[in-house]
């Protein structure tokens, strides 16, 4: 007695075919046996003849009708026939992925034209066996959940730009608006996967990214608590800006009106302009008093004796011990006789 059947030792296997090719001569008493998780759809001359759910089924005529009406085998035969025998997993595939390969274009209200990337995953069942293999599987030995994955990453990307121009304003409402948003998607591509026979079980969003400029002024709004408010975020940047200036050697009131324009902020530091000349005249300080007059140079010294110049001299030779006190005394009193 024949048995055939399949098991599946990776659980990514969607379809498998018996034989892997082509069709093979199956006996009438032959078991067929289906496994819980499957389905299996009988093939003749690339025809679906019938489908058998889980359970141990014999084949014969008088259990399965089919063979007697479509292979026009009488009743009660016993000749072999020509078939080939699919085997459809019908669990849930669980972990599939999807995400943005590029950023999606998309239009905000407060940003205008941003670059978003997005990912997630979803889960997947079969639930029309013959639909499948006849628009998915073909002719194939093996499919696996791999190629739905991969086909059906790029439908959700594609529907994802659509449900975000009708349901997001601006990516600062983003944290309150994730269920919405994957219930929306899930909704809008069921009928995508649904005309292949399977059924989209769940679909989650796991985030929605902006460039790294992006979020930079996300954590800034965030920073100041003004996120509705566009032009406090100006004025915030504006601040910033002066700020950093005048850290900066030969800062002050003019660098900061420089660093402002330099960031693109003309608008908003011209607005600003009477309120920082009046704060840079006030912290200018008073010009100082006149200085007092220099007083008068004294009158010119009279010039020193040159005789007493020679003793005071001849005394610090005497005080260093350089001569002796016979020798002082004897110049001394030649300079005075000079004198």
């Amino acid at each position: 007695m024949d048995v055939i059947q399949y098991q599946d030792p990776t659980g990514q296997t969607m379809v498998s075919r018996w034989p892997a090719n082509g069709t093979a001569p199956i006996r009438f008493g032959s078991q067929l046996i289906v496994e819980e998780s499957q389905q299996a759809v009988f093939f003749r001359d690339g025809k679906a003849l019938d489908t058998f759910g889980p359970g141990r089924h014999t084949l014969q005529t008088q259990n399965v009708p089919v063979l007697a009406s479509v292979l026009s085998i009488p009743f009660g035969g016993q000749s072999p026939f020509q078939a080939a025998v699919f085997f459809v997993s019908t669990k849930t595939f669980l972990d599939l992925k999807w995400g943005t390969k590029e950023p999606v274009i998309f239009r905000d209200h407060d940003l205008a034209m941003v670059r978003l990337r997005a990912f997630g995953k979803f889960a997947v069942r079969i639930v029309n066996a013959q639909l499948f293999v006849n628009t998915v599987v073909g002719s194939r030995g093996l499919y696996s959940s791999q190629g739905v994955e991969d086909y059906f990453r790029d439908v959700i990307v594609a529907r994802l730009t659509d449900v975000l121009g009708e349901n997001l304003t601006s990516i600062f409402d983003l944290p309150k608006l994730y269920d919405e948003l994957a219930m929306a998607l899930k909704s809008r591509v069921a009928d995508d996967f649904g005309k292949y026979g399977i059924e989209l079980a769940d679909l989650f969003l796991g985030a929605i990214t902006p460039p790294e400029e992006v979020q930079k002024m996300i954590d800034e709004r965030s920073g100041m608590g003004a996120l509705g408010d566009m032009n406090a975020y100006m004025k915030f940047k504006t601040a910033r800006a002066i700020g950093d200036a005048a850290q900066q050697p030969g800062g002050g009131a003019g660098g900061a009106i420089g660093a402002g324009l330099g960031l693109g902020m003309g608008a908003g530091v011209g607005a600003m302009l009477p309120g920082m000349m009046r704060d840079a005249m006030q912290a200018t300080p008073p010009p100082a008093a006149p200085a007092a007059p220099a007083p008068a140079a004294a009158a010119p010294a009279a010039p020193e004796n040159p005789v007493a110049g020679k003793l005071r001299q001849l005394k610090g030779l005497l005080d260093e011990g350089l001569i002796s006190q016979e020798e002082f005394s004897a110049k001394r009193q030649k300079l005075l006789d000079e004198m």
